[in-house]
Formats: C-alpha cells, structure tokens, sequence
C-alpha cells in the first residue's frame, strides 16, 4: 500500500514468546488465549495464510487486520478485510493497522506488525489526484458492521 509508513515489526518478540514456551517457561494455555471475538474476526474477516500454527501445527494461521483512528468514529476497533484497507486509505487522513495472527484451531495469537495508513503520507499532486478520485464517487465504500474488540499482546 503506497501509504504505509510508521511500520513497527513484532517478530522478535514472537521469537521470544515461542522459544519461552519450547522451554517450559510459559505454558500454552498462557499463550492460547483468543476471545471468541477474535476468534470469529479471523473467521469472517481474516486473511488465511501458508504458515503452519507453531502450537498445535494443526491449522494454518490467520492474519487480523484491526484499524483505530478518530476518523474512524464508531467503526474503530473494526476488523477489516485486507482489501478493505487501500480505499481506506484514500479516504481517511490518518489510520493504524495492527495485524494479529491468529490460530482458530488452538487459539494461538500474536501481535506481529503495526503500521499507519491514510491519505496524509501521500505527496501533494497524490492527494489532489485522490481527492478529485474521491469527490467523483472512485473512493469505494464503507462498510459498516459489528464492532470487534481487538487484543493482543504487545
């Protein structure tokens, strides 16, 4: 996404987290602890990927893309799908995206990446071009739905 910027990256300290538990230091019941809010959101709004769960090894891993802005109103804290995020992108000045992967099988999940969006990170001839864009209806559309409480641990 040409507007992504601020990227704060949480491999590390999965790195950490997952070596802990190999070791005993920390039980998988401590680790495994998805609401069924989050659960459901990687569900109906997640994106599935190719890496194995490193708990149960059973299911691959879902990613959860929650956004929080003041733009947002009443939709922060909303999952969205990642298609979702470009025209969110063009539309609002300033976004955070934070990415939690997800186990639905044994509820493994992890913050992995945290990062901004919105038209503010655009040059001045790129939001002209956006906001013309957007005034003649090429913006897309919202969409409204249930709030999801996002959490994961940082």
């Amino acid at each position: 996404m040409r507007t992504q910027r601020q990227t704060v990256d949480y491999s590390l300290q999965r790195r950490v987290v997952l070596r802990d538990v190999r070791n005993g230091r920390i039980g998988t019941l401590e680790v495994c602890d998805a609401s069924p809010y989050l659960r459901n959101a990687a569900t109906f709004h997640g994106e599935p990927t190719e890496v194995r769960c490193p708990i149960c090894r059973r299911e691959n891993l879902t990613l959860v893309h929650y956004v929080y802005g003041d733009e947002l109103k009443q939709s922060a804290g909303q999952a969205r799908k990642l298609a979702e995020l470009p025209s969110l992108a063009m539309t609002l000045r300033e976004f955070q995206v934070f990415v939690v992967e997800v186990c639905r099988s044994c509820s493994w999940n992890h913050l992995i990446e945290r990062f901004v969006l919105g038209r503010d990170g655009l040059t001045t001839d790129e939001t002209l071009q956006t906001e013309a864009m957007v005034s003649s209806g090429g913006g897309g559309s919202r969409r409204n739905g249930p709030s999801h409480s996002g959490e994961a641990r940082r």
